[in-house]
Parts: C-alpha cells; sequence; structure tokens
C-alpha cells in the first residue's frame, strides 16, 4: 500500500506543477493487471510505458493526470 501512496503524492506535485522535471511514475513494481490492463506499480498502460520516453512534458502531464484518476477509482 505504501507504494500506491507514493505514486499517489508524486501525481499531486505533477499535477501541480511542483515536480519540475517531469519523473517517471514508475516504482520498479513491473506487472500487468489481466484486468485493468495497467501496471500494478505505476498504474500506466503498455502503450504509455513504450511511448513514455519520447512523450514531451505535456504529454508526460497528462499520462499523470491519468495515473491520478485510476488511483482515484481504485481507492473509491
Amino acid at each position: 500500500m505504501a507504494a500506491i501512496d507514493l505514486l499517489a503524492k508524486r501525481a499531486r506535485l505533477v499535477g501541480a506543477g511542483l515536480a519540475g522535471d517531469v519523473p517517471s511514475p514508475c516504482i520498479s513494481i513491473c506487472k500487468l493487471d489481466s484486468a485493468t490492463e495497467f501496471c500494478e506499480g505505476c498504474f500506466r498502460t503498455l502503450d504509455e510505458i513504450a511511448a513514455w520516453g519520447r512523450m514531451d512534458d505535456e504529454s508526460k502531464r497528462a499520462v499523470w493526470q491519468l495515473i491520478a484518476e485510476r488511483l482515484g477509482q481504485k481507492t473509491a
């Protein structure tokens, strides 16, 4: 549960523009949930993970926003 809390905190920082460079959400827990098709560690899709290195900061922030929404749905 601590990993989810850390990811949620980082999502809030990125969303508030307080993260400077947009960090990767990867926390080295790489396992795909077959039901949601999200990584259980970073809550990204495989497409988002594959594209991350080519994304500009605006696109990365958009993915962080999606992660925050997914985390909200998971804890609701």
